[in-house]
């Protein structure tokens, strides 16, 4: 891969980091990187190790914990909020990557993080791809 496309790669992954929450599929990213929809999905996958999508969901699913956090929101809305419009999907892909629903992940308490410096937290909270996330303690 030439420094040109890579250029052009870093370029969609930095919309996908700004603009998660707007409806964003491969064609429209693969015009960011000037680049075909198949071209780019295999270019992206080549230089970052994961699909366009998985990557994006990733960056929805780490906004989400955020919110879910913070308690004020339900678990419908931060999946609207977060740019998903499937609940099924936001639940299913939430679970999977980090390990429980959510719903459980909104109920527990999160206070033990709040003395976590917030750069610190955001290295210990990302979500997990691939399926590595341990499934949480069942209730």
């Amino acid at each position: 891969m030439n420094l040109e496309d890579l250029v052009r790669l870093r370029r969609a992954r930095d919309r996908m980091d700004r603009d998660y929450a707007k409806p964003l599929d491969v064609p429209a990213l693969a015009r960011t990187a000037l680049m075909s929809p198949g071209h780019f999905s295999r270019s992206f996958r080549a230089a970052f190790g994961e699909t366009p999508y998985s990557y994006l969901m990733t960056r929805r699913i780490e906004r989400a914990k955020a919110l879910l956090r913070r308690g004020d929101l339900t678990v419908t809305e931060v999946c609207f909020a977060v740019g998903c419009t499937s609940l099924g999907s936001f639940s299913s892909r939430f679970t999977e990557l980090v390990g429980e629903s959510p719903s459980s992940y909104r109920a527990r308490r999160h206070d033990e993080s709040a003395a976590i410096p917030p750069c610190v937290a955001k290295i210990h909270t990302r979500p997990v791809r691939n399926g590595e996330a341990k499934p949480g303690p069942r209730p």
